[in-house]
Parts: C-alpha cells; structure tokens; sequence
C-alpha cells in the first residue's frame, strides 16, 4: 500500500511523523514549568532541526555529485581536520584557556578555517590542475589519514588532563548545542538552501551523469565546484555545532531514496531532512526523558548507522 503513495503524499506523512516528535520533545515530562521548559527546550529544538538539515543536504548532494550511495562528506576529512583543530587548541593554549574561548570565536574560527581549507583545495585539484572529482576524493581521502594521524600524535604528547578534556570534544553532543550560535548558522543554511533550490532541476540532470548532463547543455564542473562549496558549509556549520558525525548521513540519504519513491532531489532532499530531524529529534526526547541520559545519542546513531554502511558496502559487493 506504501508503494502506491506519491513522492508528495508519503513527504506529508513524513512531516506529521517530525511534528509528533517535536511535540513529544516538547511535552514529554515537563516538571519545571511551562515558561521555562517551552523557550528552553526549544532553542535545543532549533539546533537538532539545524543540525538535521545540514547533515542530510551535504549528504545528499555529495552524493549525487560522486554518483555512489555509500560515499559521504566525511570521507573528505573534514571530522579528521576538526578533531586536528580541537588538538592543537587544547595542546597550545592549555586546558583553562581552551575553556575560556569565547564560544562565538571559537565557532568562527573553526567554520572559516574547515570551509577554507577545503576551497583551497577544491580550487587547486578541481580548477587549476582540472582534475577529476575521483582524484579530488582520493586527496581527501590521503588528508583525513594526515590529520588522524597528527591529531594522534599530538594527543600522546598531552598531559592527562589536557586528554581528558579533548575526550570530551572528540564526540558528537547533541545535548550542549550552544543557541548563541544558532541564528548565523541558520543564515549560512539559508543561502545555501537558496543556492539549492535554483539549482534544484540541474541537480537531477547531474545525477544521471557526466556525459549525460553535457549532452542537456549543463556544465558539470562548474556547478559540482558549486555544490562542493555549498557541503563544505553545511558540513563546517554541523560539526562545529556539535562535533563529528560520520555515519548518519549517509543513513538518512539512503533511507530517502527507498522512501521517496523517486530519485527527483525536490523530494528525496526533503525526505532526508524529514528522516534526519525525526531520529534526532525522537532519539534525543527519548534519551533525555525517558532512559535519563544513561548513553549518548551520537554512540547509538553511529553504531546504527555504522552497521548501515556495512550493509550497503556487501550489497554492493554482490552486484
């Protein structure tokens, strides 16, 4: 019965799906008040939905553009370049002072280094010595195996209570969302929600293919220059909100394809968002109260999502 729903329908019963588990985030064992717990939990709501959306549309775009399912932004190493800068803030600057930073600062200065980065990056391979996106790949590839092995490094020359607070920064929290942050976060989202949406139809061309898309007079190279600055944003913007995550995009996007019904990115985007928010939103009630915090919400979501992709690694071994 599912099956004979169309791509708008089943997008609906996915948008009731999200505004249940925002009510139930909303409600659910209020004991302080409603005058607090309401703008509260709900700038907590504002940052899961943002997180949410940047971590589905980067995945979702990085993978129409390498044209396979099991690919994500984290393989370009931005979680690896993340962890690196958290490493040698905490290694130059000490335990105290690291904690002393202004959070805002710290927020820009990690966006525009991550974004910068890998522009330069994406400029020097993808426009200057016209390579291939495949290589592109690779060097990110080769780059997140530095930063992994530096950030090692540097982590063993740490006294313990400098580690010790690295371990903290290390995860992904979805619980310590800093909403002083949230507002220019949104705004980034925005214009590249605006910059999507113009180029919404173009994106389905893309996804047929290389050939196929120069054959319908689009130039590939160009807006896949595009897009990979739009997913530097996003996935910039999410990890540093609330640190790496590495697998759940790549299980939001897939679950949106089997979903949608449809491989048109009008719908199969807003049905990953729709996937994402409801997990983040549902999981993080449910943990918060219900089991009390007794695990994080990133630990489960990644050894979920880690299955996932194994999953989707010996599916596509068989073919």
């Amino acid at each position: 019965m599912f099956k004979s729903l169309s791509p708008a329908t089943r997008l609906g019963l996915l948008l009731v799906g999200v505004l249940l588990a925002c009510l139930l985030f909303m409600t659910l064992n209020v004991r302080a008040g409603w005058a607090f717990t309401l703008p509260f939990r709900g700038e907590k709501l504002l940052g899961l939905l943002l997180v949410a959306y940047c971590i589905a549309v980067s995945t979702v775009l990085f993978q129409t553009i390498t044209h396979n399912r099991i690919l994500s932004p984290g393989i370009m190493g931005f979680d690896f370049l993340y962890l690196l800068l958290q490493s040698l803030m905490v290694y130059s600057l000490g335990s105290i002072f690291f904690s002393q930073i202004n959070p805002s600062l710290k927020w820009l200065g990690e966006v525009f280094i991550m974004v910068g980065a890998m522009c330069l990056l994406y400029y020097w391979l993808f426009i200057r010595q016209q390579r291939h996106l495949h290589i592109l790949v690779l060097v990110g590839i080769i780059l997140g195996t530095l930063f992994r092995s530096l950030n090692a490094m540097i982590a063993r020359l740490m006294d313990p209570v400098e580690f010790d607070l690295l371990q903290d920064v290390m995860f992904a929290s979805f619980n310590q969302i800093d909403s002083t942050l949230l507002g220019v976060s949104a705004f980034l989202a925005l214009l590249v929600t605006l910059f999507g949406w113009r180029y919404r139809h173009a994106l389905d061309v893309l996804a047929l293919g290389n050939d196929q898309a120069v054959n319908l007079g689009l130039n590939p190279r160009r807006l896949m220059m595009l897009i990979l600055i739009a997913i530097a944003v996003l996935v910039s913007v999410s990890t540093a909100l609330v640190g790496p995550v590495t697998f759940f995009g790549l299980l939001v996007a897939n679950l949106a394809y089997q979903l949608a019904g449809t491989h048109r990115h009008v719908y199969v985007v807003p049905m990953a968002v729709g996937l994402a928010a409801m997990i983040l939103i549902a999981g993080q009630a449910v943990l918060e109260h219900v089991l009390s915090f007794a695990t994080g919400l990133s630990v489960i979501i990644e050894f979920i999502g880690g299955l996932f992709f194994l999953i989707l690694v010996i599916r596509q071994g068989r073919r």
